[in-house]
């Protein structure tokens, strides 16, 4: 039987898990793939370091160089994460012609042109399945299993840490605050946990697949992200009794009057941030630390990908998938059939924030007193914006009570001058909540 080396840079929680896969499944991996993958070399930080699951110490060095630079070595697995180092690491092995898998969605997000265009020139190819969605196979579903399909509308829960924490805001009644302390407490947010609860590590994911599903390379700095922090307990309660759920969602679809040139060309939302999602929606009941991704092809209609989308066993997964093409690819002499990356919208272009038209939930907290209600409502119909239902409930803190508006559909930058006046109002106490309404229409 053929066999392919494996090089890894990397062992720790996820490096660990690939390992352990391996010596758990290869005899599985070699009869269907008919190549018998075998590790021939680990770079780690420390030969001494603990890990999820070890490693002998006969296969590590601490110097990643050598894994690169071994002739023998065939595919390069890069598990070390962030855009530095790591870069330098994908860009050396793919100079030599090698094989790399990556679970870095920083590092794709980032420099993901780059490190293509550097495949492209050097007739080598480069798989990421991993950095999106840990065990969810959603690139090749978008690579292959959709190849025929143009997307109107990707929408994903894409971080485990944020659904969890919103998850238990919801059951428990809880706020923010003390769902986060507790989820660092038990291991499911980090500290600090910024990346996660400010959305950009959900950004990272629907960019790289907003590239891949409209064929224009998105710059990460055009996706538009707002994180979970100024979500309230309140603002989930009431949310529960309009017959929504909140999620962060990373947000893929053709922007209103977008297309051009016969459907070759358009402009994209890419967009993270938290959104009521109707409670008879299936993206409502993904709950704790569980992703989604529901996918709409313009040929094979509504798909939803569901699964555990972080973690070393999961995302393990994810990187043997991409081994297993490349292994075959090398096995059949054909390492680039899949091309990481295709060009096919060239005037593709991200939609600024400011034209997206949606529904909005807006949460003020008002004076209890006549006519702010009329005075508030009056402002929306003056920026021909319109309402479809208010909530002004009773027994809240003396002279100050929550006002609820849910608007009809109207551009992001026609609401935001609403606010701006609305805010300057004597009545209005502080500055008001705004979350987006999405109906998968």
């Amino acid at each position: 039987m053929q066999q392919v080396n494996l090089g890894m840079i990397g062992g720790g929680t996820v490096g660990s898990g690939v390992f352990h896969a391996w010596q758990k499944n290869g005899a599985l991996l070699a009869a269907r793939l008919g190549v018998k993958p075998v590790f021939r070399k680990i770079a780690v930080k420390s030969l001494n370091e603990r890990r999820a699951y070890p490693i002998p110490r006969s296969l590590l060095t601490t110097d990643w160089q050598e894994v690169v630079n071994d002739p023998k070595i065939h595919i390069v697995i890069e598990l070390v994460g962030g855009t530095g180092i790591a870069r330098t690491m994908i860009l050396a092995a793919l100079a030599q012609g090698k094989t790399v898998v990556t679970a870095n969605k920083a590092l794709v997000s980032a420099h993901g042109e780059e490190l293509f265009a550097a495949a492209a020139k050097h007739q080598a190819n480069l798989y990421y399945e991993a950095s999106v969605c840990g065990g969810i196979p959603i690139i090749k579903s978008l690579r292959e299993g959709f190849v025929a399909n143009r997307f109107p509308a990707i929408y994903g829960i894409v971080n485990g840490t944020c659904n969890y924490i919103l998850t238990r805001m919801k059951l428990e009644g809880a706020d923010f605050a003390a769902v986060l302390a507790d989820a660092q407490k038990h291991g499911y947010a980090e500290t600090p946990p910024d990346l996660d609860i400010d959305g950009h590590d959900a950004a990272h994911k629907t960019g790289i697949l907003a590239s891949l599903a409209h064929g224009f390379w998105v710059n990460p700095k055009k996706v538009y992200v707002e994180g979970i922090r100024h979500i309230s307990a309140l603002d989930i309660k009431f949310a529960t009794q309009l017959g929504y759920t909140i999620k962060l969602l990373g947000i893929i679809k053709k922007a209103e009057g977008g297309q051009r040139n016969g459907g070759n060309n358009c402009r994209v939302q890419v967009s993270v941030y938290p959104t009521l999602i109707p409670d008879g929606h299936v993206l409502a009941s993904v709950n704790d630390v569980f992703n989604a991704v529901f996918v709409r092809g313009d040929i094979v209609g509504d798909t939803l990908f569901y699964g555990r989308g972080a973690g070393k066993d999961a995302t393990a997964s994810a990187v043997w998938s991409d081994i297993a093409d490349a292994a075959l690819d090398l096995k059949n002499g054909t390492k680039l059939r899949l091309p990481p990356f295709v060009p096919h919208e060239v005037d593709g272009a991200v939609a600024p924030i400011e034209e997206v038209v949606t529904q909005y939930f807006v949460r003020f907290n008002v004076a209890d007193k006549p006519g702010v209600l009329a005075t508030v409502a009056l402002i929306f119909g003056q920026s021909n914006i319109g309402i479809s239902s208010i909530i002004q409930p009773e027994g809240h803190e003396a002279g100050s009570v929550p006002l609820i508006f849910m608007l009809h559909r109207a551009p992001h930058r026609d609401v935001l001058k609403a606010l701006t006046i609305i805010k300057k109002l004597p009545s209005v106490k502080g500055p008001p909540v705004l979350l987006r309404v999405e109906h998968f229409e």
